[in-house]
């Protein structure tokens, strides 16, 4: 009897593993639905101080596109997802929108932009974009890769597939796994800085930046890569 049980739980373990590993890396990868303008265009260009006015005379946030991660990484820094919207931000959220640099902590010289319009927020850094919020194509949560290439596979990178929703809550913007899962990220001001709280315990303090850093401009590849086959 015990080795019945214990059989079935080993083949359910198995079972779950399995589902797992297919989800993580190889089920299919999210629909790309960014204007290829912006992927195209050099968000390097820019002047990340001058933000835009978020007075409601322009565009709103779900009349833009979701924006994700091309592959398993864009191949250079793109133009702003929400260049076009001026929607005003709810009461609940802070102004963090701008070009920011890892000065001390977990993650120093890190750089990550952070776009704002209404309840939807952007965040570009390191080959990635996580798009969460109202849009014209798709749900609410960040549908995207981890960028980390884990292996490859006839020629094709593999990298885990992730989702998340980014929630303000009393000026703290508080990123959790799938939407329901355990909060993984967050992020507020503390003055004249940005802080970054990741998954793995660190703690990164990051200084404003008005032009993007030349090195950034390609993301650095990332992961094993392990070739398979």
């Amino acid at each position: 009897m015990i080795g019945k049980l214990l059989a079935r739980a080993l083949l359910g373990f198995f079972m779950l593993a399995t589902w797992l590993l297919w989800l993580g890396w190889f089920s299919a990868r999210p629909p790309l639905t960014v204007d290829p303008a912006t992927l195209a265009g050099d968000g390097s260009m820019l002047n990340y101080c001058k933000l835009p006015v978020l007075d409601g005379s322009g565009g709103h946030a779900a009349d833009i596109p979701k924006g994700n991660t091309p592959g398993c990484a864009y191949d250079h820094f793109p133009l702003p997802i929400l260049a076009s919207c001026t929607e005003p931000l709810p009461p609940e959220a802070d102004d963090i929108r701008g070009l920011w640099r890892g000065i001390s902590g977990g993650h120093v010289g890190h750089v990550e932009r952070v776009e704002q319009c209404g309840r939807r927020v952007v965040v570009t850094a390191a080959g990635l974009i996580h798009d969460y919020g109202p849009n014209s194509t798709g749900g609410l949560n960040t549908n995207d890769t981890e960028g980390s290439v884990l292996f490859t596979l006839g020629g094709k990178e593999h990298c885990m597939r992730t989702s998340a929703s980014m929630i303000w809550e009393d000026k703290v913007l508080n990123f959790y796994a799938f939407g329901w899962g355990p909060q993984v990220v967050r992020r507020y001001r503390n003055g004249d800085e940005l802080i970054w709280e990741y998954a793995d315990g660190s703690v990164t303090h990051m200084e404003r930046l008005c032009t993007l850093p030349e090195e950034h401009r390609v993301p650095t590849p990332r992961g094993r890569r392990i070739s398979l086959f």
